[in-house]
């Protein structure tokens, strides 16, 4: 007698939810970086985004491990310690089809990598950086990073004197046209900001507190898993609907702000407070300054701009990737070069 088979769930592009994992994960039981390679797999899965036109980045430390993780078929590349912004500006101006994922840490971006992450963010290259940000260096035993807020403590003992970088608060100031916050174990807010971000064309900066259960997960860390849900300040609730679902969503009148993306989709902001206008970067700046100083995190989309021209669109480029080019097309031949050396004489 036969038996029934199951049919596998497939997404819009007719691929299965297999396709989009990495390997098996060597971080830490536990760890919040894992959780949020879940919820990347679940965002690009529910998207339909082709994992072979997605191109995953990382620097050094225990985050720039997570490309491994998702995506298992897709372009990568481990980068130096805080140069991932550089290599992800040569991915996407040699192929600008491509998905640019990045992965960093707070002390990756923070630190190191500050610099790289500044003109990141004033170019508005079309990436998704996404920070798993945990307050130390787990890799090297659990120093703390820039982003270890005033008073919190290690595991010995040893008390931060030294106010953190804001990567939100400084991404905003420095041009990226959006930037969210989200908690490694919020799904639901993740996976929405993870999905709104796919659909930006340009510097998508997330940062995901992400509590390092090893070395930051004790009584007087600000980025453990109890104090950041005991302290998490949602700006709103967030509902997306990618451009290829025409559906809509309900909300009571004079709560709700549309967003509507570069390429059609639409972010649904049910505001808990009614104020807050996620378009607004002055205000952006002003909650970012009024939550930490109440010892909170402000969290989900905390800015965007959705119709500003991205780096590439403002360079120009030509349709077709350079990277597909011929040789004949990008080497001038013999004779230009004869002319130009003529010209010189």
């Amino acid at each position: 007698m036969a038996t029934a088979t199951t049919k596998p769930k497939t997404n819009r592009i007719g691929l299965e939810p297999s396709v989009y994992r990495g390997g098996k994960s060597t971080l830490c039981a536990g760890c919040g970086h894992n959780t949020i390679s879940s919820r990347i797999i679940d965002a690009c899965f529910e998207m339909g985004i082709d994992p072979q036109q997605v191109v995953k980045l990382s620097g050094i430390g225990c985050s720039s491990k997570s490309p491994a993780y998702f995506l298992g078929s897709s372009h990568g590349f481990n980068s130096v310690h805080g140069r991932m912004p550089s290599v992800g500006t040569g991915a996407m101006l040699a192929n600008k089809h491509l998905v640019a994922i990045g992965v960093s840490g707070d002390g990756d971006t923070g630190a190191i990598g500050i610099g790289q992450f500044v003109h990141l963010m004033r170019r508005n290259l079309p990436i998704i950086y996404i920070i798993e940000d945990n307050g130390c260096y787990g890799l090297t035993k659990g120093q703390f990073s820039p982003t270890a807020d005033v008073g919190s403590t290690l595991k010995t003992g040893v008390v931060n004197d030294l106010p953190p970088i804001d990567t939100c608060a400084l991404a905003i100031q420095l041009g990226a046209t959006f930037v969210a916050r989200s908690f490694s174990g919020d799904k639901k807010q993740l996976t929405a900001v993870l999905k709104a971000a796919l659909s930006h064309r340009g510097t998508a900066m997330i940062d995901v507190l992400s509590p390092c259960v090893t070395f930051n997960d004790h009584e007087g860390s600000t980025k453990s898993y109890a104090y950041v849900k005991s302290h998490d300040d949602p700006l709103e609730e967030i509902d997306f609907v990618p451009f290829f679902e025409d559906i809509s969503i309900e909300h009571e009148p004079g709560t709700t702000q549309e967003v509507t993306l570069h390429d059609g989709s639409r972010l649904y902001l049910k505001k808990l407070d009614e104020s807050y206008n996620p378009t607004d970067k002055l205000q952006a700046q002003r909650v970012l300054h009024e939550t930490h100083g109440r010892g909170e995190f402000a969290t989900g989309l905390i800015y965007v701009e959705p119709v500003t021209d991205d780096f590439i669109t403002t360079l120009n480029l030509v349709d077709e990737p350079l990277a597909a080019l011929s040789e004949e097309q990008v080497r001038p031949p013999r004779a230009v070069l004869n002319e130009i050396m003529e010209s010189l004489g």
